[in-house]
């Protein structure tokens, strides 16, 4: 867990290293057709009155990706609008009502979120009474990530995964359709089996559209697990921090966690850009500092001395 004070020294190091900084050339890269781009948030206890958020933005090819945390003293659609102002391509995230502004902008593709619309059905069988109704539901659903979770097990080529995938997704897919037209007029909208059925309808195109690119999934779990650390810090961050101290926890995260996504050992990649960039002056020096390019071997070596 990791929380920074406003003048503690950790704040002063992540200023230093601005990691928003080392991260703009993978981001300018997000702009290319296949690159896809999560979106996620998560809500930190108040720190100093306000309502804040911690927003998460995961995005890049799949051997360049990057984790961006930002907090945010709101929950508005308005950040991502901001962040992704010149981006256009997927953007997969949950149902959340502040995302639509986004979805609308040019060139932007907005994706939904299975695992989203399995937890409302979960939620409804364990209390409703239409608990077998929601039975089915989770049970196509349950199909959708199976057929993922072999496929992706195959290594097929990219075409060749989307394909299979489409011929054998688009079946269940329209079962399930068909299902929710069938119950959508029985099933009382203020239940939780409604509420579920309601998402899922009003969600429907951005749910399918996962199967247009290899390189989506039919959920954004990647980002909520992101999201982890946070969570686990709640209880922690209740009597502590601030707006500064928030905004430095975000710098700290975007470096280890993309550190760990690329499977770069996260101290040794601290130590490492801590050393070399007091040497840095040309704004083009920080590529070097992306993950995907420092040798593993390298940090090794460096860490044991044998580059001093």
């Amino acid at each position: 867990m990791l929380m920074v004070r406003k003048n503690g020294w950790t704040n002063h190091v992540v200023g230093f290293i601005r990691p928003n900084r080392i991260y703009s050339h993978p981001r300018q890269s997000w702009q290319t057709k296949h690159a896809v781009q999560y979106v996620g948030y998560s809500i930190q206890p108040p720190i100093l009155f306000h309502h804040n958020s911690m927003w998460v933005f995961r995005g890049g090819m799949p051997e360049h990706r990057v984790v961006e945390y930002q907090y945010h003293p709101t929950r508005s659609g308005k950040v991502p609008m901001e962040y992704l102002s010149d981006y256009q391509g997927y953007v997969q995230s949950d149902g959340y009502e502040g995302y639509e502004e986004l979805g609308r902008q040019p060139g932007v593709i907005p994706v939904g979120c299975w695992a989203h619309s399995r937890r409302k059905y979960y939620e409804a069988k364990v209390v409703s009474k239409y608990s077998e109704s929601a039975d089915e539901a989770l049970t196509w659903i349950d199909k959708i990530f199976k057929i993922e979770r072999k496929l992706r097990a195959e290594n097929l080529a990219p075409e060749q995964f989307a394909e299979k995938r489409r011929e054998q997704v688009s079946p269940l897919l329209e079962q399930l359709r068909c299902w929710l037209e069938i119950k959508k007029p029985l099933v009382p909208p203020s239940t939780l089996l409604g509420k579920a059925i309601k998402y899922n309808w009003e969600q429907w195109d951005k749910l399918e559209r996962y199967l247009d690119s290899p390189f989506l999934r039919p959920d954004n779990n990647a980002c909520e697990q992101a999201i982890r650390p946070f969570v686990v810090g709640r209880k922690a961050w209740l009597f502590s921090g601030s707006p500064v101290g928030a905004t430095a926890s975000a710098g700290w995260y975007s470096i280890i966690e993309t550190a760990k996504i690329n499977s770069v050992e996260p101290y040794l990649y601290l130590r490492y850009i801590l050393s070399r960039l007091p040497e840095s002056e040309d704004p083009e020096d920080y590529r070097e500092f992306l993950p995907w390019n420092i040798e593993k071997d390298f940090l090794l070596d460096f860490d044991s001395g044998h580059l001093y």
